[in-house]
């Protein structure tokens, strides 16, 4: 994980040098004082009417103000590095979301995902805060101190060397044992977070079913797991800071003591006992400082581990350069669509979509019916190429789609969901999402066709009253506005999923005709499970487990007595 975070921190060498070079010299300053205050001391002791101590009392001054300066630098700098770095990571993760195919989606809790990209990278910024201006500062400050040491008296600096690596030891064993608790707090955290997010976003369907008391004792349960975890994790972390102040007492307590017998059979200076005393107290300060942040790195480590999984996840995969576009390869789009023995699976073992074969002309409204399962959003997600057939093909106008760049196919069809997605912004911006260039005129038609513009209209400021959580617009008057969305940009295809499932039926009769006449000479493919939705395609589908059970109209398919004809007496498509 260093390695990994030092591959972002290396982009701003220049910072990080500076920061260094202030930690130097903060640390330089710190470790030559006491050597002037044993020089002071001494001269006190020795013949204090000379007056010799005054210098080294404004020595002492200059050496702590400067000191302080940089003590201040340091945590600056290294809070403007953590917060580069950290943007940098953000930009990465939110970049690598936008390349990640749907699978990644399909396969995990989007809460999860979110306390990836929030609450990891916040804790990897605040573990690099602490990092940078305590290790940096203490690391330095250790080998000076040492360095100083050795030079005043060699034995009684090898005592401080023997006593304080305990520290260390003591420091390392506590580490190993909370590393693990940590990571798994994390894991917790997601966890959690993404149980939260599911539940807040289905609030409606937990209240209907009166799942609110089930919901808070599972949650408090998730809550119970992440409270012991954190427990045990803040535990052992915190037995490093007391633990290593005992040893840090000791080696005190040994300096003084060895000063002492030093005093009196070699005759070692007050001044350089002082000095030691002053040079165990700081030698033993970095060893503490970076211990006690030991629990916020450790918790960085776990963020990190998981930020860079999102990051190292396997994207779509790249498109060989040079791969042509839809337009380069037939010009304009007519949208004729077939599939030629096409299969699907999301695991090999279990095949979804066997040997599918059905064409479907140019300006067609193609309808998808058939059982919860069967495989009709997946037919849709193939054709848009957010999966990748496992066998046979998908043309469109004659070109196999995997030919060419996804974007190219995508940019064929608009989209309307059963699931409304509105940002917040303006119901003009949201209704331009695709469109940035639309004229006003084209905004109004899109939403006359989709008949939302008398509901605008009402709104305080009309096409420009801001959208956000709360504002008031039922289920169906925000269907519409995707609807109008969809309506707006000239692509040659659209797909409906369950598009009209939020409106009364004679709204949804009104939008049908309209879609009928601005989709004139374009393909259109409708998931629906109304039969007034599907009565009028050109050419319904009936799936049943991954295969075309049937095709045809809806009076044909009403003849054959099938699937489509048993689907329909049983109230699917009513």
């Amino acid at each position: 994980m260093i390695r990994w975070i030092w591959s972002y921190m290396r982009k701003y060498r220049m910072l990080l040098a500076l920061t260094v070079i202030c930690a130097l010299v903060s640390a330089a300053l710190s470790m030559t004082a006491p050597y002037f205050l044993g020089e002071a001391v001494d001269s006190i002791s020795k013949s204090p009417s000379d007056g010799d101590f005054v210098k080294y009392i404004i020595i002492l001054a200059v050496l702590y103000a400067f000191g302080a300066l940089f003590q201040w630098a340091v945590p600056f700098l290294s809070a403007i590095l953590s917060g580069r770095t950290v943007e940098a990571v953000r930009n990465d993760a939110f970049e690598k979301l936008q390349k990640l195919p749907l699978r990644f989606f399909d396969t995990n809790k989007h809460g999860d995902i979110m306390s990836r990209i929030t609450n990891d990278i916040e804790n990897i910024s605040d573990g690099l805060t602490q990092c940078l201006s305590q290790i940096i500062s203490g690391s330095v400050t250790i080998c000076g101190i040492i360095v100083f040491m050795f030079c005043m008296n060699v034995w009684i600096a090898l005592l401080v060397l023997v006593i304080t690596p305990l520290s260390v030891f003591v420091a390392k064993f506590v580490v190993i044992r909370s590393a693990k608790l940590f990571s798994k707090q994390q894991y917790k955290t997601g966890e959690m977070n993404g149980f939260a997010e599911e539940i807040i976003s289905a609030y409606s369907d937990v209240a209907a079913y009166g799942l609110g008391d089930k919901m808070i004792s599972e949650f408090r349960h998730l809550n119970e797991e992440l409270y012991a975890v954190g427990q045990k994790a803040q535990f052992a972390s915190g037995q490093i800071n007391p633990s290593t102040r005992l040893v840090n007492h000791i080696a005190y307590i040994s300096v003084g003591v060895a000063g002492g017998i030093a005093s009196a059979a070699y005759g070692l200076s007050i001044g350089r006992i002082a000095s030691f005393l002053t040079y165990a107290t700081q030698f033993a300060k970095p060893i503490n400082d970076i211990a006690g942040v030991t629990t916020q790195i450790q918790s960085a480590i776990a963020s990190a581990e998981r930020v860079s999984r999102l990051i190292s996840e396997e994207e779509e995969y790249d498109e060989p350069c040079g791969t042509p576009t839809m337009s380069e390869m037939s010009g304009s789009c007519k949208g004729s669509v077939c599939f030629e023995d096409m299969s699907f699976s999301y695991v090999p073992e279990r095949p979804l979509i066997k040997d599918l074969s059905i064409s479907v002309k140019p300006g067609e409204l193609c309808a998808i019916v058939g059982p919860t399962g069967a495989g009709k959003t997946t037919l849709v997600n193939l054709l848009m190429r957010f999966y990748d057939a496992t066998g046979g093909k998908i043309l469109i106008d004659g070109i196999d789609i995997n030919s060419v760049t996804r974007k190219s196919v995508r940019g064929l069809f608009t989209m309307v969901l059963q699931d409304t997605w509105l940002f917040e912004g303006t119901v003009r911006e949201n209704i331009t999402y695709a469109c940035d260039g639309a004229s006003e005129e084209d905004v109004i038609r899109a939403a006359k066709a989709a008949h939302a513009h008398s509901f605008i209209k009402r709104l305080p400021n009309g096409y420009d009253t801001v959208l956000r959580e709360g504002d008031g617009l039922s289920a169906g008057q925000r269907q519409l506005l995707t609807i109008a969305r969809a309506m707006l940009p000239g692509a040659p295809m659209l797909i409906l999923d369950e598009a009209t499932s939020s409106v009364d039926v004679l709204t949804e009769q009104s939008i049908q005709r309209s879609f009928r006449e601005m989709m004139k000479g374009r393909t259109s493919f409708v998931i629906a499970h109304r039969l007034s939705t599907v009565r009028n395609a050109d050419i319904i589908l009936v799936m049943d487990n991954g295969n075309i059970a049937e095709y045809g109209t809806h009076e044909e398919l009403m003849s054959h007595g099938g699937l489509y004809s048993e689907l329909v007496r049983s109230g699917y498509a009513t």
